[in-house]
């Protein structure tokens, strides 16, 4: 038996340290650290609510829209706010641009640079890997580059600014738009739609979407050149490597939904597992510090009741994450588990088959962007110029609410409760505190410390790439974890 320390992660953003115990040339044991401590929840005591507005957004660089749009969720439930119709659109799209940015940036720069390690150089498919996606220097890296970038110019007319807007409100977004800029908007978005149609998936967005189960991927596959579609080079390595084998959890998903309009979400919450869907019920959601350098609470407690207070003991625990539970349930959360609870064929088909896994949770983020993009072109066609994108807000002196959505790694959850016009609690769950939850006081380990088992360890791997793999297929953001 060997121990090992893999870490940091980061390409971009923040800190993970991963301890794995090895024998037989696999991983029997894990624990997930979170080796830095923030403590939003404590800034925001005693503030007045609206400043939640300016701070939360600060939480992450990647997602503080997602981190906005909880905030004023919450707040807008607990004044009772409603929103023009205008308003929910207008957020839907700053929103959606975020979260496909997101996964854009990981598939290029994140996940598939891992392919393009020398420890592949004997594969087959090695040189044209390592020639496209190669960290930094890959051909690929300056036209997704740009891509992104005129993509994101849609959250410059809309939000002002990227990150940290402040043109989320809990009435709406502050900024309307003219007919003008709505047929500016629609050229970005087929800006980026001509881009994933010509070099991710090398075909109509629509056509994506009809591919209703693995074997109709793998007759896909099999009928073009991946040469000339990024996708399904993808496909291709996994096949090879046997993606769908590797980082499988227990296979118990949530969602939260996500992209409010009329009355429903476009992607619905709810639970699956084992093949069956359920309602979900967020009385049920408790964080157990039992692991954690945290201190305050003796049992697990709902966020409306929960703390966070670090722990001088460096013993108690081994991570600043908390482990938040579902009726004492781990739960994974993430496309996969979005796509899965919304019935998306595919991902249905491919789950039923293969659980949740490397390939899945990869193929779920892809298929993701052309269900989403073809909403956004919708939502542009819908804005009404001469109607109103903001309703006013009352200022608060006791109530309490809570912000549910879905950021692009997942559920993301904010619970605020205020006396006496001022915070008295606020408690925020990342999706990457469910995904990387250490062991709560059952022992149960979470979501990737589950996928960790069994991965295997090439002899002589100081940082085993199976591990990145499996790690960066839940596109972990630490700065969230801890908040």
């Amino acid at each position: 038996m060997s121990k090992l320390i893999v870490g940091p992660f980061n390409r971009v953003e923040g800190d993970l340290e991963v301890q794995i115990e090895t024998a037989d040339g696999v991983v029997e044991k894990a624990w997930v650290v979170s080796p830095m401590y923030r403590g939003f929840e404590q800034i925001l005591h005693g503030k007045d609510p609206r400043d939640a507005l300016i701070y939360t957004p600060r939480i992450c660089g990647i997602c503080s829209v997602s981190q906005s749009i909880a905030t004023a969720d919450a707040l807008a439930r607990a004044g009772g706010v409603e929103r023009p119709k205008n308003g929910e659109l207008a957020l839907n799209l700053i929103h959606a641009c975020e979260n496909l940015a997101d996964h854009f940036t990981h598939f290029y720069l994140f996940f598939m640079p891992d392919f393009a390690r020398d420890i592949y150089r004997d594969e087959s498919w090695f040189s044209p890997v390592a020639e496209r996606f190669k960290a930094v220097r890959g051909r690929a890296a300056p036209d997704v580059m740009q891509a992104r970038a005129e993509f994101m110019h849609l959250m410059g007319i809309m939000a002002g600014k990227w990150p940290h807007t402040l043109g989320i409100q809990p009435g709406g977004s502050t900024r309307s738009i003219e007919t003008k800029e709505k047929v500016r908007l629609l050229s970005i978005l087929g800006g980026f739609r001509r881009f994933l149609e010509q070099r991710l998936f090398n075909a109509p967005l629509e056509q994506m979407l009809e591919i209703g189960d693995q074997q109709q991927l793998e007759d896909w596959l099999a009928a073009g050149d991946p040469a000339q579609s990024d996708f399904r080079r993808l496909l291709q390595l996994s096949r090879d490597l046997h993606l769908d084998q590797l980082g499988k959890t227990d296979g118990r998903f949530m969602s939260y939904g996500v992209y409010p309009l009329e009355g429903a979400r476009t992607f619905r919450a709810g639970l699956w597992y084992q093949g069956v869907a359920g309602e979900l019920d967020t009385t049920g959601i408790t964080e157990d510090i039992s692991h954690s350098w945290m201190e305050g609470q003796a049992e697990p407690q709902h966020p409306f009741q929960g703390v966070t207070l670090p722990s001088g003991d460096p013993d108690k625990g081994y991570s600043w994450c908390k482990a938040p539970r579902l009726d004492g349930e781990v739960v994974e959360v993430g496309a996969l588990a979005r796509q899965l609870i919304d019935g998306q064929p595919l991902v249905n088909d491919l789950v039923q088959r293969s659980g949740s896994n490397v390939r899945n949770r990869v193929i779920a983020r892809l298929l993701e962007m052309p269900r989403v993009l073809i909403e956004m072109e919708q939502w542009v066609r819908q804005l009404k110029p001469s109607e109103p994108y903001c309703s006013d807000s009352r200022t608060m002196r006791e109530a309490e609410g809570v912000g549910l959505t879905e950021a692009a790694r997942g559920s993301l959850g904010h619970w605020v409760r205020i006396k006496h016009g001022r915070i008295l609690n606020y408690q925020i769950i990342a999706p990457t505190t469910w995904n990387f939850s250490p062991r709560d006081q059952q022992g149960i380990s979470g979501p990737l410390e589950q996928a960790l088992i069994g991965a295997p360890v090439r002899q002589g791997e100081r940082e085993p790439v199976a591990v990145q793999h499996i790690v960066r297929s839940f596109d972990p953001c630490m700065v969230c974890t801890v908040h």
